[in-house]
Parts: structure tokens; C-alpha cells; sequence
């Protein structure tokens, strides 16, 4: 990628295995800051790994991994969110049995309500930041669509609605980057656009996205570059249409001819 924009997030040598599965081997990629990035690969190109590594979940075997310049990959997963990467995943986690409002209320980080003691000691602060919470909770259900479901259980959500609560969730955090897992899997086409376009809003208030996605022609429209993945490596490097036309890509999709 070209040096426009200051690298929030590095990837330098990174690789992972699993027994004698090399998941991610030797990955190298920078994602400049306020881009939006698509990441394409056929199943078990090691996609998921890398989001794995980058979020904290997985711990890579060799190579370093930096957000902002700093060290991430000796990291918690819920250390690496308080510094505003955050991610979403294929399956949505939204907890079933509470409301929409009450899945946004659990995300905001450092609640000073979490320690009891703060109840009856700092009962006044608590209820102010409570307020606060739900203030932004509720205008970000708005944003996206979801106010008039604030008090519906989001077991009763439909896919396309879980991914976008989702979204917001994540957004509950003010992260500088979110790592999207397939935004657009089971999403009927006009839902999609409309992600597609919250994805771009966000991004122009200054969000980082990397983005998993298997739907090619929804992740052309939203990357400005794509990076493809195949057997752990990454492959090309582009635009979506350099890399749609690149000739490992094919092969990785389609395999060699004869």
C-alpha cells in the first residue's frame, strides 16, 4: 500500500500452526489508518487465524503484530479492545435472552459500575455514566435502524439485524479499527447495502476496517484495497481488481490447470 496515511496496524512475519498446520505462515501486511480493507481467501486460507491473532484470541508462534506502533500480540484479547481494536465475528455474539438496549449497555469498557462498591459509594457517578451510556447506546441503535427494536429480545433479531447490533456493539467501545467477520453472510441483498453503507459512514469519521468477507462482489464495492490470502500466506495486494485479476488468486479459487 502506498505510504499516504500513517500504519495503524502491522502484521510483520507472523505465523501460527497447529500441529504439523502451518494456519498462517510468514504473514506480512500494513493497513493504513482510515481505509477500508477487504480480506479474500477460499476456506482455510487462514483468514480466521489471522483475525484471531490480530484481536488477541491466538498468540502467533513467531513474528510481532502492532496497532498504533505499540506491541499487541503479548496481549489479552480484552486489553487489545480497551485500546480500540475491537472485532466482530461470523457468529454473532449477542446474548439472546436480553434486550438490543441491554446487549449495548454490557459493551462500554471501564463502568464504574462493575465494582460493586461503587453503588453505594459513587452512586451518583454511576448513574450519571449510566445515562450517558444509554444516551450513545440508544443514538447508535437509531443510526442503525434499531431504536424501535431497543426493548425486543435479540434472540428474536433476524441475521442481517444481529450483524448490525453487531456493529454497534462494537462501536460502543469508540474503537480506531474493527476487524468485520463476513458483515454480509445470510444478509439479504438490500440489508447488505445498507451495512455497506454504515461501514463507509463510519469509516469517514475516522474508523479502520479489515474485512473478512466471501461475497466477492459486496467486498469490491466496500474495500479501497484487498488483500488475498491462500494456505496461510498472503497472495496479492491491491486494488479489487488488481487482485481479482491476479493470477495466484485464481489458481488459489479455481486451482491449476492441467
Amino acid at each position: 500500500m502506498a505510504d499516504s496515511r500513517p500504519h495503524i496496524l502491522s502484521v510483520r512475519s507472523v505465523a501460527k500452526r497447529f500441529g504439523g498446520i502451518r494456519a498462517v505462515d510468514d504473514c506480512t501486511i500494513n493497513i493504513e489508518a482510515q481505509s477500508i480493507v477487504g480480506l479474500i481467501g477460499p476456506n482455510g486460507a487462514g483468514k480466521t487465524t489471522l483475525f484471531n491473532l490480530i484481536s488477541g484470541f491466538y498468540k502467533p508462534d513467531n513474528g510481532e503484530i502492532l496497532f498504533k506502533g505499540d506491541r499487541m500480540d503479548n496481549l489479552s484479547s480484552y486489553l487489545i479492545a480497551r485500546k480500540g481494536l475491537v472485532r466482530t465475528f461470523q457468529i454473532t455474539r449477542a446474548l439472546s435472552k436480553m434486550t438490543v438496549l441491554e446487549n449495548m449497555m454490557l459493551s462500554p469498557k471501564n463502568q464504574s459500575g462493575e465494582k460493586i462498591w461503587n453503588v453505594w459509594l459513587r452512586g451518583r457517578k454511576v448513574r450519571e455514566e449510566e445515562g450517558r451510556n444509554r444516551d450513545k447506546a440508544e443514538e447508535l441503535l437509531r443510526l442503525f435502524s434499531l431504536y424501535r427494536l431497543r426493548d425486543e429480545y435479540s434472540g428474536a433479531l433476524s441475521g442481517g439485524q444481529k450483524k448490525l447490533l453487531e456493529l454497534a456493539r462494537a462501536l460502543m467501545l469508540d474503537p480506531e479499527m474493527i476487524l468485520l467477520d463476513e458483515p454480509f453472510a445470510g444478509v439479504n441483498p438490500t440489508l447488505s447495502l445498507q451495512i455497506l453503507e454504515y461501514i463507509t459512514e463510519i469509516r469517514n469519521r475516522g474508523v479502520t476496517f479489515l474485512i473478512i468477507e466471501h461475497d466477492m462482489p459486496m467486498i469490491t464495492k466496500a474495500s479501497e484495497i484487498m488483500c488475498a490470502m491462500s494456505e496461510g500466506k498472503i497472495i496479492a495486494l491491491g486494488s479489487p481488481e488488481e487482485v481479482r485479476r491476479h493470477e495466484a488468486v485464481i489458481e488459489a479459487y479455481l486451482g491449476k490447470e492441467k
